[in-house]
This record gives C-alpha cells, sequence and structure tokens, in this order.
C-alpha cells in the first residue's frame, strides 16, 4: 500500500474500507434516521450481534459511529465527518466526470442531429418495402 504519509490518506483509507462492506452501509443508512441500540442496528440482520458489534467496532474505529451512554443504554450514532472527506476527495475528480459528461453531450447531440437529417427525408422505395413485386 502506497501513501502519502498524511493523515487525511489515512482517515480515507480506514473510511473507504469501512464503507467496503454492505452491511456496514446499511448500519449508516439506518444511523442516519437517528441513533439506535445495537440490538435494534441487528434485527434486520441475518447475522449475530457479536458480528453487528465487530461491524460496529470498524465504523467506531474509521471514526463513522459514535458510542453514545444514557444509564444502561448506549447508543450508536452516525458521526459524519469521515464522510464529508471522503465528499471532498471525490469531488476533486468532478472536472473530469463534468468533461466526459459535456464530451457525451456533444457526441449525443451530433448523433441526434444526424439521425434527424435521415428522417426527415423522404424515404426510398427500398426503405418502405414498396416496388417489390410479389
Amino acid at each position: 500500500m502506497v501513501t502519502s504519509g498524511h493523515a487525511p490518506a489515512d482517515t480515507l483509507t480506514a473510511t473507504f474500507a469501512a464503507l467496503a462492506d454492505p452491511t456496514r452501509r446499511a448500519i449508516l443508512a439506518r444511523l442516519a434516521a437517528g441513533e439506535a441500540s445495537v440490538t435494534e442496528l441487528a434485527r434486520p440482520f441475518a447475522i449475530t450481534q457479536p458480528a453487528i458489534s465487530k461491524h460496529l467496532r470498524v465504523l467506531e474505529n474509521a471514526g463513522l459511529v459514535e458510542r453514545g451512554q444514557q444509564a444502561q443504554w448506549r447508543p450508536r450514532r452516525l458521526q459524519a465527518g469521515p464522510l464529508r472527506e471522503v465528499a471532498a476527495w471525490i469531488g476533486q475528480y468532478r472536472p473530469h466526470w463534468d468533461q466526459s459528461f459535456e464530451r457525451l453531450d456533444a457526441y449525443l447531440r451530433s448523433e441526434e442531429a444526424r439521425t434527424a437529417g435521415r428522417s426527415e427525408r423522404k424515404p426510398s422505395k427500398r426503405q418502405t418495402g414498396r416496388g417489390r413485386e410479389k
């Protein structure tokens, strides 16, 4: 693995590693609606509570989830900071995507104009099927 030695790369690596698992992404989606207990988070999955706890530990280590404490209840809540860092990192590639979409749009417009030019012409006998004798 190549790193630049900067902390943001380490944060990005941990965040992307945490996001790589669909169960962890589903947990984050649930926490986006509000805090929840481990039991509540485990409910929709066909896995054990210890397995959910392991997923939560990965998310906590990446800074994506925070553990609270209210008496005996220890709710988990979403921490969006690392997601903003990911969005900023991905955002630096937006000009490239925009240019690609602009080129695609120009190509599609030229194809549409070329196709429209063909359809405006009167169809030949060959195109209409007329002129053939049965």
